[in-house]
C-alpha cells in the first residue's frame, strides 16, 4: 500500500488505517465496501461451489442501489462507482443477489497444525481464517506450531486439511495489540456516571432480559454492558466469532487471539463458544440474535439508519452493521440527540449513506426516548428537566407525543 502497488481492496471496514484512508481519498485505490457478513459468506460459498446467493443484507443501502464511490479523481471528484444489484422477492421480502469469490490465493494463520494441513485455531482469532482458507485456490498456513499426523485428534480440527495447499512454520511471535484493554485500568479520571454519555448507556442497559442473546456496537452500547442490572442475564456475541463475551482481562491474561470486534482484548464466561465468522453471520442473518443495540450518525423518523461513513470524510466502512440491522433482531440506537455542531441527529430522511432501511425500533439519546411505530416517530420518555417543546427545537422530524414518562435509568453502581 505505501508502494501504491495495490489497485483494489474489497473489505467491509477500514477502521483507523491514515495510510489507507489518505490512499483511498486521493484516489490511488479502489475500495470496495462490503458487509461484514456478506463478504464472509461469499467466501465460505465461493468454496463450497455456489456462485451466487441472495441475502436480506443492504437491500435500499449503495451496496444495492449503487452509487458508492469506489475510486476518487485527483481532485476530489467521483471517478468509478457501484452499480446497482440484482434484487429478488421472497415471501415477501427483497433480498441481494451477491456473487461469491474464489481468489487465486488465501493467506490463513493459525495456531497449529499438522503435516497433513489440518489446522486449529485459537480463539477469536479464527475469525475470517475458515472463510478465507475455504475459498482460496491456492491456501497458504502460516502456523505457530507444526506437529506430526496424529497429534491432533480428529475431533479438535477446525479446518480439515483437504483446504490448504502449503504450510510456513513461524514461531510465534508477538502480535500488536490495537485495544488494550483490561480490568481495573484506570487513565486518572472517574467515569462520571451521570453524564450525558453514561446517562444514555444506564437507560439502554433496560432494554437487557434475562435470557437475552444480544449484539453491542462499539461506543455507548459496550458501555451499556456496564450497567446491567442485577438479576438479570445476557448472553453477548461478538461478531468476530465468540458467544458469551465476558468483562476486560486483568493484564495477566491479555492476548492477541481474544479480541472483539472493536480490537479490544477480552475474556470469556463459563459455556462461551468461538466460531468463524461465517458462522458468526449465520447466527445474525438466522435471527438468532434477540436484540441488536448500536450508535447512528442519523436516524429518520421512518427508522432509517446511516452509521457507517460521511462521503470524503468519514470512511470507517459498514462492519457487520448492515447484517445485522437486517437480521429481524430488534434495533436499539443510542446517540447524542445533536452533532458536536448542534444539528439534528433525528431527521425526516437521512441525507447520508443508509446502513439500512425502516430496521430502528428504539432510539435512546441524553433527552429523550424515541419508538418508530408504523414508520412513524413516537416521544416515550423525557429526561429530567428537559420538555416536549426542548426535543422539538433540536430534532428534525416531527413526532407524535404518546403518555410520555420519566426517563428510568439502570442504577450507576453495579
Amino acid at each position: 500500500m505505501q508502494n501504491n502497488q495495490m489497485k483494489r481492496i474489497c473489505c467491509s471496514y477500514v477502521g483507523h488505517n491514515k495510510l489507507f484512508i489518505d490512499r483511498y481519498l486521493k484516489g490511488d485505490i479502489e475500495l470496495e465496501y462490503v458487509p461484514q457478513g456478506t463478504l464472509a459468506e461469499r467466501m465460505r460459498a465461493g468454496g463450497a461451489g455456489i456462485p451466487a446467493f441472495y441475502t436480506a443484507t443492504a437491500y435500499g443501502t449503495q451496496r444495492q442501489t449503487g452509487g458508492q464511490i469506489i475510486k476518487y479523481n485527483k481532485d476530489g471528484t467521483p471517478a468509478i462507482v457501484s452499480e446497482p444489484k440484482e434484487t429478488r422477492c421472497f415471501n415477501g421480502r427483497w433480498y441481494v443477489l451477491e456473487e461469491t469469490v474464489r481468489p487465486d490465493f488465501a493467506v490463513v494463520k493459525a495456531a497449529k497444525a499438522d503435516k497433513s494441513g489440518n489446522l486449529v485455531f485459537r480463539g477469536t482469532a479464527r475469525n475470517f481464517n475458515g472463510p478465507a482458507a475455504q475459498c482460496g485456490k491456492i491456501v497458504i498456513a502460516e502456523v505457530e506450531e507444526l506437529v506430526e499426523n496424529g497429534e491432533i485428534h480428529p475431533d479438535e480440527v477446525h479446518l480439515p486439511g483437504v483446504y490448504v495447499n502449503r504450510i510456513v512454520h513461524v514461531p510465534r511471535y508477538d502480535i500488536p495489540i490495537e485495544q488494550r484493554t483490561v480490568s481495573g485500568a484506570t487513565t486518572g479520571k472517574k467515569v462520571d456516571v451521570n453524564s450525558p454519555r453514561q446517562l444514555i448507556a444506564r437507560r439502554a442497559a433496560l432494554e437487557f432480559a434475562d435470557g437475552m442473546y444480544v449484539n453491542l456496537g462499539i461506543g455507548i452500547p459496550t458501555e451499556a454492558a456496564n450497567y446491567i442490572p442485577q438479576g438479570v442475564s445476557v448472553t453477548l456475541q461478538s461478531e468476530n466469532g465468540l458467544l458469551g463475551m465476558g468483562p476486560f482481562p486483568s493484564e495477566d491474561k491479555v492476548h492477541a487471539d481474544w479480541i472483539n470486534a472493536g480490537k479490544q482484548t477480552i475474556s470469556f464466561l463459563p459455556g462461551a463458544s468461538c466460531f468463524d465468522s461465517s458462522q458468526s453471520f449465520a447466527m445474525i442473518r438466522g435471527g438468532h440474535m434477540n436484540l441488536t443495540m448500536l450508535g447512528a450518525l442519523e436516524v429518520a423518523s421512518n427508522g432509517d439508519l446511516a452509521n457507517w461513513g460521511i462521503p470524503g470524510k468519514l470512511v470507517k466502512g459498514p462492519g457487520g452493521a448492515m447484517d445485522l440491522v437486517a437480521s429481524g433482531s430488534r434495533v436499539v440506537i443510542t446517540m447524542s440527540h445533536t452533532s458536536k455542531n448542534g444539528d439534528p441527529k433525528i431527521l425526516t430522511a437521512c441525507a447520508l449513506p443508509l446502513t439500512g432501511r425502516q430496521c430502528v425500533g428504539r432510539i435512546i439519546t441524553e433527552k429523550a426516548v424515541f419508538d418508530v411505530v408504523d414508520g412513524q416517530l413516537v416521544l416515550k420518555e423525557l429526561a429530567e428537566g428537559v420538555t416536549v417543546d426542548d426535543v422539538k427545537k433540536c430534532t428534525g422530524a416531527p413526532f407524535h407525543v404518546d403518555n410520555v414518562k420519566p426517563m428510568p435509568y439502570a442504577p450507576a453502581a453495579q
